[in-house]
Formats: structure tokens, sequence, C-alpha cells
């Protein structure tokens, strides 16, 4: 039996399989140009795949667009929304006059339960 023992062959450094006969899909090449920077990011996709029409820039992390011939391609913005601040969703609730109203009310308590009129931040 030990004549017919087996080696170590540094598993995982090498492949038993081989490519023969591996067919690889059809891929296609597209390149993004980021505004930001000027930069252009090239991204290979499966050529069935439609591809985007923003991706993130390799090189600043902004928004690249992509590009057909030598002019980016027009990005739809019709449907996104602008993101509302804290505040504007305050403002939908109160008006400035009743904000400004509990600001003075709330203030006055502070003070009273700090036992002086001392300005706060101030």
């Amino acid at each position: 039996m030990a004549d017919r023992s087996l080696r170590g062959m540094r598993l995982g450094a090498q492949s038993l399989q081989s490519e023969e006969g591996v067919v690889y899909s059809p891929r296609s090449r597209y390149t993004y140009l980021c505004p930001e920077c000027g930069q252009e990011t090239e991204m290979v996709f499966s050529a069935e795949a439609e591809a985007p029409d923003t991706w993130e820039c390799k090189h600043c992390g902004h928004e690249a667009t992509l590009l057909v011939g030598d002019s980016p391609v027009e990005v739809d913005r019709s449907d996104v929304k602008t993101p509302r601040s804290h505040w504007d969703m305050l403002l939908e609730r109160r008006t400035r006059a009743e904000l400004e109203e509990l600001l003075e009310e709330r203030l006055t308590y502070l003070r009273a339960r700090r036992g002086g009129e001392h300005k706060i931040g101030a």
C-alpha cells in the first residue's frame, strides 16, 4: 500500500480543470464619462444585457453617464423626487409664526427651570 500512496500536489494552487471546450458568452464594452472629474470608465457587460444609462465613476465615485459615440446619453430625471429635509416636513405641519411661538414658550420654560433669565447659547 505504501508504494501507491498519494503525494500532496499544492491543493488550491492548481486547478484540475482545463479550458478546453469552454465557450464564453458574447460581451459588449461600454464607456461612461464622469462630468465631475472628466475621466472615462469602461465596463464590460453581457451582449444580451441592456447597459444602464449611468454608472458610478471608479475615479471619484460620482455618477458617470453612458457615452454613445462621442456624446453622453440624456438621462430622464423627471420621476426623481427631491429629498425633503426635516425643516421642510415641519413647515408642512406648522406655520413659521406657530414655530416662533413654540420656541418662545420653550425658552421661557427652560429659563424658568434654570432659575434666571440667562440666554441660551450666547
